[in-house]
């Protein structure tokens, strides 16, 4: 099992925008991911209304799990998303 822990970059958190690439990204990948806030349960990356139910504000920490071939590679895809602002993509 692939996991890692990262803070959300984006200004307005995992919310509108930041939510839609962020699930998109999630959806590609070759092992499954969950996403879970501290303390709360882990939700379905690839699922934008599950993601919007974390509640994730920049700043916040989230944990990223997958299993499966392809894990790592996709724990550290979605990582690095979460490290960017994506308010800034288009």
């Amino acid at each position: 099992m692939a996991e890692r822990t990262v803070k959300i970059a984006s200004a307005s958190g995992l919310h509108a925008r930041p939510a839609s690439i962020f699930t998109k990204a999630a959806a590609e990948q070759p092992a499954p991911v969950s996403i879970a806030k501290d303390g709360g349960p882990a939700v379905q990356a690839s699922s934008i209304l599950s993601l919007m139910t974390l509640g994730a504000v920049q700043g916040d920490e989230v944990t990223l799990r997958a299993e499966g071939d392809g894990a790592e590679e996709a724990v550290a895809a979605l990582a690095e998303l979460l490290e960017t602002d994506l308010d800034a993509h288009a």
